[in-house]
């Protein structure tokens, strides 16, 4: 992986499965989701259409900290909207560099109108390390003299 690699390059190799909620949804639903599926964020889909996104941070600053009830409070209240999103044909460093100066860690992906995956920071992260992790082994194969020529 390279950061001039598309980030469809990724979502290839997930799951297929975007995990949603409805706006109406109560937060503790929503947090419920979160936890048996191990995901950080869930897209708030309306009918058809992406209209938010719900993350760990969001239920932290918005629901805990303001004292709300997480049963009784929709998913609307909280979700965090508008959505960022990026196209399969970003590359991975303009992924890298959108969640950085948004300060977001899920990127929904759109393509021809529809929703092909998220991805988190975690996600570019581990793509990244796997690409200098390959460098270096090349390198030291070539140092080496190990290197095929």
């Amino acid at each position: 992986m390279k950061l001039v690699d598309p980030i469809s390059s990724i979502i290839e190799k997930r799951s297929p499965v975007v995990w949603s909620v409805s706006p109406g949804d109560s937060v503790y639903e929503a947090m419920e989701i979160m936890a048996v599926r191990y995901v950080g964020a869930l897209l708030v889909i309306d009918g058809d259409k992406l209209v938010g996104i719900l993350s760990e941070r969001d239920y932290a600053r918005k629901v805990v900290l303001k004292g709300k009830s997480s049963r009784e409070t929709p998913v609307r209240e909280i979700m965090s909207t508008p959505v960022i999103t990026v196209a399969p044909e970003n590359t991975v460093d303009e992924c890298m560099r959108l969640m950085t100066e948004k300060r977001i860690r899920h990127l929904p992906v759109l393509s021809g109108g529809g929703i092909a995956g998220v991805v988190s920071i975690g996600d570019l992260v581990k793509a990244i390390i796997s690409e200098q992790e390959q460098t270096i082994r090349q390198l030291e194969s070539y140092i080496t003299g190990q290197y095929p020529g």
